[in-house]
Order: structure tokens, then C-alpha cells, then sequence
């Protein structure tokens, strides 16, 4: 089975920054992509931003410009670095593995930002 887990959340204030780390583990298909997900309490799962294996990413337009989405392949890891966090920003993020016939999610981890 696939492990994929998630760390790196936190309480910050707004216009503060958090990284958060994603680490795939467990399984002998290759990964195509790897993304960031979250989800405020009573609302829907929505997609933040993905990377593919060969570095193409992809944002939602509301944290475009002030999240950056990275990878190291050798280490199947997937970071997220958030500036200029603000309170909407606040959500549980869960990360996902692609492996093209299948996916796998993360764990979550909490992110809170104070106003």
C-alpha cells in the first residue's frame, strides 16, 4: 500500500507564511503527479495547486501569486510554501499522490490563520 503524509501546518497571522511537506512512500507505481487539496469545516474539498513529475504546475486563482508548489522526485516529496497567508486560507490540507490509475491521500494537516 501507498503511504502518503502530510505535515507542516500551523496558527499564523495573517500576512505570515507556513510550508507545508508531502512525502509518498510504499509503492512500486510511478507518481504523475502530486497535489495540495483543502477543506474548511462545513464546506467542500477544492484543489490548491499541482505538480506533475516533470514540474508542470497548476494553481487555484486564489493563491495564485502567494503559494508556490515544488518537488523533489528522488525523494517523492512535494512541499507548498504559503505567503501572505490570510483567514480565508484556513482549512485542513490534505495532500494526494497521483499514480495515474489510482490516487492516495494524506493524513491532513491543519492550517489556521488569525485575523
Amino acid at each position: 500500500q501507498a503511504q502518503v503524509v502530510g505535515s507542516g501546518g500551523g496558527l499564523v497571522q495573517a500576512g505570515g507564511s507556513l510550508r507545508l511537506s508531502c512525502a509518498a512512500s510504499g509503492s512500486s507505481f510511478r507518481i504523475t503527479a502530486m497535489g495540495w487539496y483543502r477543506q474548511a469545516p462545513g464546506k467542500q474539498r477544492d484543489l490548491v495547486a499541482t505538480i506533475t513529475s516533470d514540474g508542470s504546475t497548476n494553481y487555484a486563482d486564489s493563491v495564485k501569486g502567494r503559494f508556490t508548489i515544488s518537488r523533489d522526485n528522488a525523494k517523492n516529496t512535494v512541499y507548498l510554501q504559503m505567503n501572505s497567508l490570510k483567514p480565508e486560507d484556513t482549512a485542513v490540507y490534505y495532500c494526494h499522490t497521483n499514480y495515474g490509475s489510482f490516487g492516495s491521500w494524506g493524513q491532513g494537516t491543519q492550517v489556521t490563520v488569525s485575523s
